[in-house]
């Protein structure tokens, strides 16, 4: 079965949008170790990263990505130390496996869309990453699409 089937919103074209760009194009870069594959995606001069810290609890969330360069240092420190660990042949299916987008709201020209990560990815010493967390993003209609504007990421899943 082709990973990108998975999309369920093929009959909705906004719907559609936001999920290829943050499912299939998120992993395929992220993969791949490759910011240019995603870096059209953003709203830079919008942008803004919170880190949920793995709480439920929002007093301890933190502005840690207040520049769009700021997370693609990090997102690129995770890509590469990720690539180093984990099973080339299997990491893909992991990945994918382990990602649900389900969860998109539109309200005029801005989304809401619920990204959540549930699963493992096999590593090369015989372990594995547990994946397990989920982050909400913002979206704006602009022109040539839509674009990220930010998310609360790193949030306990499931909460409560």
């Amino acid at each position: 079965m082709d990973l990108y089937a998975l999309n369920p919103f093929s009959a909705d074209s906004d719907r559609n949008a936001i999920w290829e760009m943050l499912v299939v194009r998120d992993i395929e870069a992220f993969l791949a170790c490759d910011w240019s594959m995603v870096e059209p995606d953003f709203a830079a001069d919008r942008f803004l990263g919170i880190d949920g810290k793995s709480s439920e609890n929002p007093d301890d969330w933190r502005i840690s990505f207040p520049t769009l360069g700021a997370y693609r240092d990090s997102w690129l420190a995770g890509a590469h130390d990720f690539a180093s660990r984990a099973m080339t042949e299997t990491a893909k299916a992991g990945v994918f496996g382990a990602t649900r987008l389900d969860e998109i709201e539109i309200s005029g020209d801005r989304a809401l869309a619920h990204k959540k990560f549930d699963g493992k990815v096999a590593m090369t010493d015989g372990t594995y990453d547990t994946l397990n967390w989920q982050s909400i993003y913002t979206l704006a209609r602009l022109p040539g699409g839509w674009k990220l504007t930010g998310f609360i990421g790193y949030l306990p899943y499931p909460m409560g």
